[in-house]
């Protein structure tokens, strides 16, 4: 066999291994027992032991070394670069280190679940501390005299920077909060739906939505958990959601939200599957999946008009008057305190807000026992309501428990990269409100298949966008659509 031969049998094995891990994370949020919770941290920090001997084999050194690149397909060549990306990273962080990551990572999920039941901060501090602690050891020993921040940033959007990011955030500011404030000074104010929801009915509509949106149940599954999310790859590529008996948008929403990522991973080339191709290639190129699903087709109005009538037929008289006020209903906007409820126009502006303090946690210019008071001033100054509990502010969510710094910022850069996305697929399907009407999204879902999905990791992420919609990505369709939209349904 030859050195890529080698290579990529190895790593074969390797991204097999990597998926049981994965399935353990989805197990633990679905099914395992709560009393599992110190054993699971233990087979977590086993498995990423193996992984990381593995990622930093003195063979892979070898093969990357022999390997004739310019031999090679641009799909091989693709796979050998992100080989030896991640193959540089790895080498840099100590198998202690990487192995206690595991474990405490896994076993601080439950304290910060614990934590935010008891609405108690003080609770959770001390293991977000520690969390904090292995983080920023890990990122000095990753960025090679470089900044920390930007070194964890590579774990989530290769090739993007804080200081790249924080530009474009700052671009992004001045025109969302110019509309959020021409919006709360609308005389328009949509209502609220009203009533009581059935779970069971609530649970059967999220899987109509899946299905509606191409979601393949031969290769996925629908499940519940605190905090909805995706997980798996190629052939398993599993789904979670949640339910409130006042709100079913959030179930419904949710589902569509993890139907984009998944779709994402299910609707990568085969051919790529159990190799580094074969999962998305970053994190705001897989937001930009979910957000473009849930927001730009999702809530668009010809869609909610069919969602219209799906509920009425489930649940009854809704409390709305029509399609049209539905509309205004499912695009209401409002400074709630929860990120993963909040509204467009306000989304944003929860990630920008996490984005700047965890790059002070990161940089210690920020301590955790100060993270609260700077949260709730922050919020404070930019949704102009204070926080009444933790669980509504610095405890919403599992990020900053399971070490994810550095993943926020991905999820406005989705939007963006959406926005441009849903501009490109516009442009190439004027008629698509026609089909959205009647529930059909496949000309929209096959468009970003075709021209995004199914090359899984094959170009860098800015180049994915680019690619898909022939130009390069930047702020402004997402601020346009906003606006347009927003402007339109509010009369401002």
């Amino acid at each position: 066999m030859t050195a890529f031969d080698d290579l990529m049998a190895f790593q074969r094995e390797t991204e097999a291994l990597s998926a049981i891990a994965g399935r353990l994370g989805w197990d633990q949020e679905t099914m395992m027992p709560r009393g599992a919770a110190e054993q699971r941290g233990e087979e977590m920090a086993a498995i990423e032991g193996v992984l990381h001997a593995r990622r930093t084999d003195p063979r892979l050194a070898d093969w990357l070394g022999a390997v004739d690149e310019a031999a090679l397909p641009p799909e091989g060549q693709a796979a050998v670069g992100l080989i030896r990306r991640d193959h540089a990273r790895n080498t840099r962080v100590p198998a202690r280190l990487a192995a206690e990551l595991a474990r405490v990572t896994s076993v601080s999920q439950g304290i910060w679940a614990e934590a935010r039941r008891a609405d108690s901060f003080d609770d959770f501090a001390p293991t977000l501390d520690r969390v904090l602690a292995l983080k920023r050891e890990e990122a000095a020993a990753i960025a090679d005299g470089g900044d920390a921040y930007d070194a964890l940033l590579q774990d989530y959007e290769p090739g993007a920077t804080g200081a790249g990011l924080d530009a474009m955030f700052g671009a992004l500011r001045p025109r969302l909060v110019a509309l959020r404030e021409r919006i709360m000074g609308a005389e328009r104010k949509p209502r609220a739906l009203s009533g009581t929801f059935a779970e069971d009915a609530q649970l059967a509509l999220s899987r109509e939505m899946a299905e509606a949106f191409g979601y393949d149940f031969s290769r996925g599954r629908i499940d519940k958990a605190v905090h909805p999310f995706s997980s798996g790859s190629g052939a398993d590529v599993r789904i979670t959601t949640r339910t409130a008996p006042h709100d079913p948008f959030n179930c419904i929403y949710s589902t569509i939200h993890e139907v984009g990522h998944a779709a994402y991973e299910q609707g990568i080339d085969a051919a790529h599957a159990l190799t580094p191709l074969g999962r998305g290639v970053s994190m705001g190129v897989h937001e930009s999946q979910s957000r473009i699903y849930e927001n730009q087709l999702g809530r668009s109005r010809a869609f909610t008009g069919y969602l219209f009538g799906r509920m009425t037929a489930l649940f009854g008289d809704l409390g709305v008057a029509d399609a049209e006020a539905f509309f205004g209903t499912v695009n209401r906007v409002a400074p709630g305190y929860i990120r993963t409820e909040a509204d467009e126009v306000h989304y944003n502006l929860h990630i920008l807000m996490r984005f700047d303090l965890e790059r002070r946690l990161v940089a210690g210019t920020l301590a955790v026992a100060d993270l609260p008071d700077a949260w709730n001033a922050r919020f404070a100054a930019d949704f102009g309501v204070a926080v009444d509990r933790p669980s509504h502010g610095v405890l919403q969510d599992v990020h900053w428990s399971v070490g994810l710094f550095g993943y926020f910022p991905t999820y406005t850069l989705g939007n963006v990269y959406a926005g441009c996305l849903h501009q490109a697929l516009r442009r190439d399907i004027p008629d698509l409100d026609e089909k959205l009407v009647q529930g059909d999204t496949s000309p929209a879902t096959v468009w970003l298949r075709e021209r995004l999905q199914r090359f899984g990791g094959l170009r860098a992420p800015r180049d994915t966008i680019a690619h898909a919609c022939g130009f390069e990505p930047s702020e402004a369709p997402l601020l346009d659509y906003l606006d347009a939209k927003f402007g339109d349904l509010y009369g401002v």
